[in-house]
């Protein structure tokens, strides 16, 4: 039976198709019926995955072709998300690298293959978008060649197939002038060149059950869910079965009381799985990501590959402010570190830790969107947090040597820009490593930059090319420490009492700086309204109202008109703030304050700093 059986991934960088390759799939296997409705991106089950375009969270899938059963891994493609990517590849014995005809390999691509190339496994790279009509495939196929030289792939990885594809439109050939009819070349290379799970052909099938946890859901009904490829031997519903951690200790014991494979889109619920198979397990409470389950003859547990640390963190607070509780109903420090913790159980590549003050906790994550994902997944639950600015994690090496994360950017921006980029750039430490053009008028620049400096740049940058650049980032090292950053250049508009904004008194601010908010929303003293336009910050009065006389002139009363403020989204307002200032979310609003709100102790904390 596990010989009819092939696991793979399906790895790439953001936004280069392999949720839509996937959909094409599941309807040319037979998986899903020709009038069965299916929703785009069947893959991407989350709110916030349809609303962002991206992909989060790892899912398994699996298709029949012929007799045999192909079980796919949609992984994320964004690097914040590699702790997703890191552990599933355990599971599985090939991948399927797609590479978008114009773009290329990207530096989150780099991310993934690097992972997939140490754990041996041999890619199968499809070149997608080949009719884009700023595509080159052959470009793009050379320097795949060109990154995977540069990973240290070994010869047999060297050698890799290549098919080139269009995802959307449901084709891909051997050749460019193919027949472009149908997917049917990615099943049969995938037969050809992905091994059967090696547990069949060592030996494995016939010792006692064990298998390595990759991933963790929860169900309403069934409770924990853990998900994994069975490293030996048979799981049988009602088999006794205990956890150990990846020290060999037991954690827990108990039953399974639920055996789940992956059918399609569904999980079905299966008497027997066996050697090599990706099943879901239901019956432990307290086992997690990277806990071995086997049955109690079992003592030694599976290797685990470590995940790479967290390079990021912010402070998730009790929310303090005077509007407090009014929107949101999960407000207490109990229900918000409740929350953090069961995230971190699932989360590998996401640690929490309390502070002093326990109304406050330190959640480390991989990246600013990896964190602002959890925060608006929070804020939608009902959550009211007050969140800090994002700071990165600094190590000591053994010579106490400060050393902080750094980052490989990639840059595309049209040439009449690239002078700015390059200028900010070099601004926050990062250093020019490679500029080649691109193509369509575009340069593509690569820096080696610290992480520390790209916090709050993409607003910045998007402004500086006029919505038309494009950045890639992803973690490369932790490298020696570049001294102070020159963080935002200017001050900030604080409210000086609270109230409603009255349309009259922002009329009146505008010179000073650009708006935040609107006439009639509700302030506070303290909260940020605006940017200053210098780089000071300034209090002003956001209620003052217009003084009413019973004398009029001529042309002194029209309509006053505002310019459009200036709203943040989530990630632009923690990029935007500065370390004594908070973002206060709740399930209806975002906003900006001090972290201390009267003006007496902000100069306290000011001087105390100093």
């Amino acid at each position: 039976m596990s010989k009819n059986i092939r696991n793979i991934a399906i790895i790439a960088h953001v936004d280069h198709g392999k949720t839509t390759l996937v959909d094409n799939l599941f309807k040319q296997s037979g998986t899903v019926r020709e009038n069965q409705r299916v929703e785009e991106r069947a893959m991407d089950s989350g709110d916030l995955e349809r609303e962002r375009g991206i992909t989060i969270l790892a899912k398994c899938t699996s298709v029949m072709w012929g007799d045999t059963r192909i079980n796919i891994v949609d992984t994320p493609g964004h690097a914040d998300f590699g702790g997703e990517v890191e552990r599933i590849l355990s599971m599985v014995d090939g991948v399927v690298l797609l590479v978008d005809a114009a773009e290329g390999p990207m530096p989150q691509t780099k991310f993934v293959t690097m992972k997939a190339l140490a754990l041996g496994l041999k890619p199968i790279v499809v070149v997608n978008k080949v009719d884009k009509p700023d595509g080159d495939p052959d470009a793009a196929t050379d320097a795949v060649f060109d990154l995977f030289v540069n990973l240290d792939a070994n010869e047999y990885q060297l050698d890799f197939p290549i098919l080139y594809a269009s995802g959307r439109d449901g084709w891909c050939d051997d050749t460019l002038d193919g027949p472009r009819e149908n997917l049917h070349p990615l099943f049969e290379k995938v037969l050809e060149h992905v091994p059967a799970p090696k547990v069949v052909t060592d030996g494995n099938a016939d010792k006692p059950f064990s298998m390595l946890v990759s991933m963790l859901d929860r169900d309403n009904f069934l409770g924990r869910i853990l998900t994994g490829r069975i490293e030996t031997g048979r799981a049988k519903v009602g088999d006794a079965i205990h956890a150990l951690s990846r020290d060999s200790k037991v954690i827990e014991v108990g039953r399974i009381s639920k055996l789940l494979s992956f059918r399609g889109l569904e999980r079905t619920p299966v008497e027997e799985a066996e050697a090599g198979d990706i099943v879901a397990i239901a019956g432990l409470q307290t086992a997690t990501v990277a806990d071995t389950i086997a049955v109690p003859e079992v003592k030694e547990a599976l290797h685990s590959i470590p995940v790479d640390p967290p390079t990021l963190a912010m402070t998730f607070a009790v929310n303090d402010s005077p509007l407090a509780g009014r929107e949101g109903k999960l407000v207490t420090s109990r229900v918000i570190r409740d929350r953090l913790m069961k995230e971190a159980e699932g989360n590998v590549a996401i640690k929490i830790t309390e502070t002093e003050s326990k109304d406050a906790f330190e959640v480390a994550g991989r990246g600013e969107l990896q964190l602002g994902v959890l925060i608006e997944t929070m804020r939608r639950e009902g959550f009211e947090l007050a969140i800090s600015r994002p700071r990165v994690l600094m190590k000591m090496d053994e010579n106490c040597k400060k050393l902080e994360p750094y980052e490989t950017v990639q840059v595309d921006v049209d040439e009449a820009y690239q002078g700015t980029v390059v200028e900010k750039m070099s601004l926050r430490k990062a250093e020019l490593t490679g500029m080649v053009p691109s193509g369509g008028g575009k340069v593509r620049l690569t820096f080696d930059a610290p992480a520390r400096g790209l916090i709050g740049y993409h607003g910045e940058f998007l402004t500086d090319t006029r919505g038309t650049g494009i950045m890639n980032r992803s973690y490369d090292r932790y490298d020696a420490y570049k001294g102070p950053i020159q963080g935002r250049q200017r001050g900030v508009l604080v409210a000086n009492a609270s109230g409603k904004a009255v349309t009259y008194a922002l009329f009146n601010l505008q010179e000073r700086g650009v708006i935040m908010i609107e006439g009639g929303d509700e302030c506070y003293e303290g909260m940020i309204i605006g940017e200053h336009s210098r780089d000071n910050d300034l209090d002003v009065n956001v209620q003052k109202a217009k003084q009413l006389t019973n004398i009029r002139a001529a042309g002194k009363d029209e309509a006053v008109k505002l310019t459009t403020p200036r709203k943040l989204p989530l990630e632009e307002a923690l990029a935007y703030i500065n370390d004594d200032e908070l973002v206060e979310v709740t399930p209806e609003s975002i906003r900006l304050r001090k972290r201390f709100l009267l003006p007496h102790e902000r100069k306290k904390a000011a001087k105390a700093a100093e």
